[in-house]
């Protein structure tokens, strides 16, 4: 066996998530009668209670769907804006121009509204059906993993400096060990009245009302005025009309090819088409033949990627109020100019120049300042989740619900943090993602599905902050390329780049930066050192290099093949 663990398989329907008791949550679900929407979201929701650590209720929820129905991906964007009361100078005025932890990073909380707006599309199910695993495991907790313990001690400090957090988050006065049953009431109790104030309509209206109603007890009943209360006794902006107001909505993804296959993101909202931009910056055959993992093969896959994160720095923002040239962006024309920057015998030594989609151009002109290099390593924060499902009509679910909760506070007596995504802004206006009254922030969450029509169907993301569409691109490689089976694929070592500003605030840039896991050659490192890469080394496991899962469907077969990083807790269950 070339992974640690089997590649699940089965024949009926399958769910992948990066903790256990979520794809258990999500396969309840599928044998019970769900289609993939509702034990996607079923997974989702229980994201935000059994890794508390990095996804929350009231966070973000990215989410792309494949409807067999209608033979459509569609997304749905689960990312809220900036309230409307923002100034766009306030950071600069009041804070340094920086972005602070607290309420005042607080954007409109989407992921309820995104959970809902995806049952309402393409669900069978009531919120509270697929919440009810969800809500058992906050109402009766269930035993702290690892990696939780471990980020919540290592962020003590900040979980102390938010009284409301405190009592959650560090029980008996201390981080939570492992083996200890984690409970999270107050959490509970919201989420069943909004599955109660669901229930109280469908008997007369039917499931579509049952659903507005569960959205609505949260954007406009006891737990917005709640939301909005401790927002303004805390001097936050988030107000009950920014709440009430709020529509997540259904977008159209962005999509390249490679080869025969469809690969599908979301939009410049979030990193999602730097995906797709590094892959058209790749070329296959010229990788195939490099080998994988060899010296030439990494160096080919960090320079793309800084091409295409130098163009997410200078382009990416929310579309609704820039204009983000993304079908440039994403051409083969322009692709084939940006190519020529990548040298086999020579890496970058700081991110590249943006390109001019517009006009086609491989550089953009004339460049910009230089950005400030830090000189000291802190590992970004990443405060994400993963969960995909595909039922056996054929659907597709693939979802990255995020938000951590050591970066601002509870509100007292929800057992939620609204989404403190505004650090993924920056407090310039002027900056293509700088903040602004009712701007999305550029999410680095970005689910993506991949699609070779009559052959194949591949739903895969990861957590991992500006990592994710690093480990992302190597694993659909791992797949297409050199066809590894699934958990092949995402066991393999990997690599990620740093050299870019960190999408988190302060926005950290470590020029030439390359980080590699330990299971990869030392010589493949002393050569890319050569190459002018900053080699550094992570362990040979670690989750800092994201933890992909994955679900690969052959259709001429039926047989779905599941695929769970065992860098986290992470499990893929299917029949």
């Amino acid at each position: 066996m070339k992974a640690h663990r089997p590649t699940i398989m089965g024949t009926r329907h399958m769910v992948a998530a990066c903790q256990y008791l979520a794809a258990e949550a999500g396969f309840r679900v599928l044998e019970a009668g769900g289609n993939a929407i509702d034990a996607g979201v079923a997974a989702g929701i229980a994201l935000g209670v059994v890794q508390p650590e990095y996804v929350n209720f009231a966070g973000v929820a990215p989410i792309i769907v494949y409807s067999a129905v209608e033979d459509r991906v569609l997304t749905v964007p689960g990312l809220g804006p900036w309230p409307k009361g923002l100034a766009p100078d306030f950071f600069q005025k009041h804070h340094g121009g920086k972005i602070p932890s607290g309420v005042l990073r607080t954007v409109v909380p989407a992921a309820p509204d995104a959970w809902i707006t995806a049952l309402a599309r393409w669900g069978t199910m009531s919120f509270g059906e697929v919440a009810s695993s969800a809500i058992g495991f906050a109402r009766d907790g269930f035993p702290v993993y690892p990696l939780m313990s471990q980020i919540i001690t290592e962020h003590e400090a900040e979980y102390r400096r938010f009284a409301s957090s405190v009592p959650i988050y560090l029980p008996q006065g201390r981080p939570p060990r492992v083996g200890e049953v984690f409970v999270q009431t107050d959490l509970a109790a919201t989420m069943q009245y909004m599955a109660d104030q669901e229930a109280a309509v469908v008997r007369k209206h039917g499931r579509q009302a049952g659903l507005e109603a569960a959205r609505e007890a949260f954007y406009k009943g006891d737990i917005a005025r709640k939301i909005v209360a401790f927002q303004k006794e805390s001097g936050g902006l988030l107000s009950a009309e920014d709440l009430a107001e709020y529509h997540s909505g259904v977008e159209e993804p962005v999509e390249t090819s490679f080869g025969g296959i469809r690969l599908l993101g979301c939009g410049p909202w979030c990193q999602g088409p730097s995906l797709l931009q590094a892959i058209n910056l790749l070329d296959g055959c010229e990788l195939k033949k490099l080998g994988h993992n060899t010296p030439g093969y990494l160096h080919h896959i960090a320079e793309a990627v800084k091409l295409a994160f130098a163009d997410r720095e200078a382009y990416f923002g929310d579309p609704r109020l820039i204009d983000v040239p993304i079908d440039a962006l994403l051409s083969p024309e322009y692709a084939r100019k940006r190519r020529q920057l990548i040298r086999s015998d020579q890496a970058w030594p700081e991110m590249p120049p943006a390109g001019d989609p517009r006009t086609l151009a491989a550089e953009r002109g004339p460049r910009r300042a230089a950005l400030r290099a830090e000189t000291s390593w802190k590992a970004p924060e990443l405060d994400t989740s993963y969960v995909c499902v595909i039922d056996k009509h054929g659907n597709v679910f693939s979802a990255t619900p995020s938000d951590g909760s050591f970066n601002a506070p509870v509100v007292p007596g929800l057992g939620i943090i609204p989404s403190s995504r505004g650090s993924q802004n920056w407090a310039d206006p002027r900056h293509p993602s700088g903040v602004a009254p009712g701007k999305r922030p550029r999410l680095t969450p970005n689910p993506a599905i991949a699609i070779e029509p009559g052959k194949m169907a591949m739903p895969f993301g990861t957590p991992g902050g500006d990592v994710q569409t690093q480990a992302m691109l190597q694993v659909f490689l791992n797949v297409h390329l050199f066809g590894m089976e699934a958990q092949e694929a995402v066991e393999a070592p990997r690599t990620a780049s740093y050299s870019f500003p960190s999408s988190f605030e302060p926005h950290a840039y470590y020029p030439g930066r390359l980080n590699l896991e330990g299971r990869i050659a030392e010589a493949t490192g002393e050569t890319l050192a050569r190459l002018g890469h900053k080699v550094e080394w992570w362990p040979d496991w670690t989750w800092l290099a994201g933890a992909v899962c994955t679900i690969v469907a052959d259709k001429q077969t039926g047989v779905l093949k599941g695929g769970a990083d065992p860098r986290r807790p992470s499990y893929a269950l299917g029949v």
